[in-house]
Parts: structure tokens; C-alpha cells; sequence
């Protein structure tokens, strides 16, 4: 069977790569596709969705930051942010390799639909934390923990809830779901057979 896209719950602490790793699991311990490739990347300490694909230019349309697909997280800061914080990340923050585009970002209760992370994240009693739900259009090298950071607000968890028309929609961690590719804007779709145009 063949797979046009597929969603997977990457696990904390899973490699983004079907090569071996000396030290962490990788997509290899759960997706046993021949010819599939993730389309972007989560990084190791980071969990939730993953699209993986064989299409070389569907991969290039959901990874290509010119496709301006949303990408929205789930962060859990140490901290309480004030509304300056949020403010200054909405604008856009200059993280000294670039700045970052404006974006979505707002607080947001404890979600109760997610699952319990393995390990638990350190547990300081003397310092509150809080959850916010952050909207990008732009994935570059760890961007939401380096934003956090900038304005004080130390990412403890980051959950990537979804990519564009994707979501985790009930995928358990470490699970995968074929998806519809042709929810993709420029997803190369098969050609309809056409008649032969008469003379």
C-alpha cells in the first residue's frame, strides 16, 4: 500500500529521521513505510505532529516557508506572561540570526486534552507556570523556544498541534494516520484521463 502523506505524534525525545542515532529513538522505531521522508522537522525535545510523505514536491510545499503554512504549538513557559511579552512576540523579535515574522500568540488554560509527557517536565514549586498557544507561519531552528526565552519565559514543553489543514485530531503518541494529501493547496494531484481532442 502506498501512502500520499501520513500524520505521526512524535514522542519526546524521538529523532526526526529514520537513520540510526547513538542515542535516541528515531522514526524507524515507528514507521515502517518504505520511501517516506518527513516533511520539515520537531526537534528532539519536542512532541506532536509530524507529516511525513515519498512526494518530493509535496514534502517542498509543507516545508517551504514561501507556503506560509500555519503552524500552531502549545508552549508550557516558566512564568506568568504580562501582556508586553506577548505583545513583543506578536510583532516579531530579533533573535540575532533573524527576526522573526509576526505572529499568533496567545494564553491560554492548561489543555486537558493532551497527554502526559515521558518524562514529566521539571516541577519547580516556588515558580508558576503557564500555557500559550503560539500561531507561526515560519519554522526555523528551535524558534519558539528562542522566542520564549527573549522575553523571559523559558519553554518547559512544546507541543506542535498542527500544519496548515492538519491536526494530531486524536493520534496518540507514536501512532501515524494516512491523511488526505489533497487538502494541500499545491498538492500535485494525478491528472484526470481526458478524451483525445478531435481534429
Amino acid at each position: 500500500m502506498t501512502y500520499g502523506l501520513v500524520a505521526f505524534n512524535k514522542p519526546f525525545g524521538v529523532v526526526s529521521q529514520f537513520s540510526p542515532h547513538e542515542r535516541h529513538p528515531t522514526l524507524a522505531d515507528f514507521i515502517r513505510i518504505p520511501g517516506i521522508y518527513a516533511a520539515g522537522r520537531l526537534d528532539t525535545d519536542s512532541e506532536g505532529l509530524l507529516l511525513l510523505t515519498a512526494h518530493g514536491a509535496l514534502q517542498h510545499a509543507i516545508a517551504n516557508p514561501a507556503s506560509k503554512l500555519a503552524k500552531i504549538y502549545r508552549a508550557q513557559v516558566e512564568g506568568v506572561p504580562g501582556e508586553d511579552a506577548l505583545a513583543t512576540m506578536r510583532r516579531g523579535l530579533d533573535l540575532g540570526d533573524f527576526v522573526t515574522r509576526p505572529c499568533g500568540v496567545r494564553q491560554i488554560e492548561e489543555p486537558k486534552d493532551l497527554w502526559p509527557r515521558v518524562p514529566p517536565i521539571r516541577f519547580r514549586k516556588s515558580i508558576p507556570t503557564a500555557w500559550l498557544e503560539i500561531t507561526l507561519v515560519e519554522g526555523k531552528n528551535r524558534q519558539v523556544r528562542r522566542m520564549t526565552a527573549m522575553v523571559g519565559l523559558p519553554t518547559l514543553r512544546l507541543v506542535r498541534m498542527a500544519i496548515g489543514p492538519y491536526c494530531l485530531d486524536g493520534i496518540a503518541p507514536g501512532q501515524w494516520r494516512a491523511v488526505d494529501a489533497g487538502l494541500m493547496p499545491s498538492a500535485p494531484r494525478r491528472s484526470q484521463s481526458t478524451r483525445p481532442r478531435m481534429p
